[in-house]
């Protein structure tokens, strides 16, 4: 990272670190996630999300929830899944209990392809913590992370 200005806090700069390093993992991630399963990163975190529902009183998340839980405003998401469903990894169907609600679950196919994309997911981000412990900017965000983890 480049020197700070004086007039930038201790806050923002830890910000900008902080940025700085999730577009770094996200890029390798990314890249990887690409080349060996055709597979965003965005495509990964919808799949990891919706492998997570279970039946029963609320299991199942609601387009908006899935949208928050993959920082995706709702008509996106909307088309991610409609991108995912053409592509027979996702399917949707009609709530039981309300008609008007529909579910977005994961396809057998989905499932396979996230358990593939899994080890792939991380083991990028393992090398990008890895080279980012390195650098003195991310060293102590790494370091957090890993206590969080604990």
């Amino acid at each position: 990272m480049t020197a700070a200005p004086e007039t930038m806090t201790a806050l923002a700069q830890h910000w900008c670190a902080l940025s700085a390093l999730h577009e770094r993992i996200a890029d390798r991630i990314g890249r990887r996630l690409e080349a060996e399963h055709d597979l965003s990163v965005r495509e990964f975190s919808l799949l990891t999300v919706l492998s997570r529902q279970y039946e029963g009183e609320g299991g199942h998340l609601q387009m908006r929830e899935v949208a928050e839980a993959i920082v995706l405003s709702q008509s996106a998401t909307t088309r991610l899944v409609t991108r995912m469903e053409d592509r027979g990894l996702l399917a949707r169907t009609i709530c039981k209990d309300d008609r008007r609600g529909i579910y977005t679950n994961v396809t057998e196919e989905g499932n396979r392809l996230l358990g593939a994309a899994r080890p792939t997911h991380d083991g990028a981000l393992a090398e990008a913590l890895d080279e980012a412990r390195a650098n003195p900017d991310f060293k102590p965000l790494v370091e957090a992370l890993e206590r969080i983890g604990e």
